[in-house]
């Protein structure tokens, strides 16, 4: 699809283009893109899902430079943000700016702090999905929070936030805290994702089985960071069990 004559984006001089990866090009209609961000060693990631009619659905929404941002738009047509929780809303402005007919949806819980960054159009209840993709409240989180469902030619991809946790064990004095308070080291609801998210575990830790159960369920993108590809469905049942605990 050639490039859309879009405006070109004018953020103010503070903001700046932190590092991030190239675009990686996951499946025949999923892209991921790694990122960091601005005050912590934890890294962020962006997925990027081409709808059958080449409209595209961005999660989680990062600025990407110049040369990201034309390959993108090469791909196919942005259409629909998804901020995932109100502590992902970064770069959410930056990519209205840029796009001012772009579909701006959120969790329904999250809406009003997602809205003194962004206009917000619709929540996870109120969007009809496609053939490609659905997103869905996560029961047991008191709505702050959901997942996005996306179907390929290969299997199902299940894309969390902060919910679901695969972080890498991280260098230095931030790391060994991090690790000492269990947030690294393999997939797992966090102790912090379970005090400031989680509502009701066992609901929580039902809805997490039924989503194991997917038949064709062959990869998982949790908030942080490194994707789960192997075994996805016994992974995930896994962390259910240990939530119920």
């Amino acid at each position: 699809m050639a490039r859309a004559n879009l405006p070109a984006m004018t953020p103010p001089p503070s903001w700046k283009v932190l590092q991030h990866d190239a675009i990686e090009e996951f499946t025949d209609n999923l892209w991921r893109v790694e990122g960091e961000l601005p005050t912590v060693a934890l890294r962020r990631h962006m997925l990027v899902v081409k709808n059958d009619d080449g409209r595209l659905l961005i999660h989680n929404g990062i600025a990407l430079d110049e040369e990201g941002m034309a390959r993108l738009e090469e791909w196919g047509t942005p259409t629909w943000l998804v901020v995932p929780s109100a502590f992902h809303r970064m770069d959410a402005r930056r990519y209205k700016d840029r796009y001012p007919d772009l579909v701006v949806i959120c969790p329904r819980g999250a809406r009003k702090k997602v809205e003194k960054v962004v206009p917000v159009d619709l929540t996870y209840d109120e969007i009809e999905g496609t053939d490609t993709f659905s997103l869905t409240h996560l029961r047991g989180l008191g709505e702050v929070e959901g997942v996005l469902e996306v179907r390929s030619k290969d299997g199902v991809t299940l894309i969390f936030n902060d919910a679901l946790f695969n972080q890498p064990h991280l260098p230095g004095l931030f790391g060994a805290v991090y690790k000492m308070l269990g947030q690294t080291g393999r997939p797992k609801v966090t102790g912090v994702t379970r005090l400031f998210l989680v509502k009701d575990k066992s609901e929580y830790a039902a809805h997490l089985h039924e989503l194991s159960e997917l038949a064709d369920l062959v990869r998982i993108m949790p908030g942080h960071i490194a994707p789960i590809v192997d075994d996805a469905r016994g992974v995930l049942a896994g962390v259910a069990d240990e939530l119920a605990e």
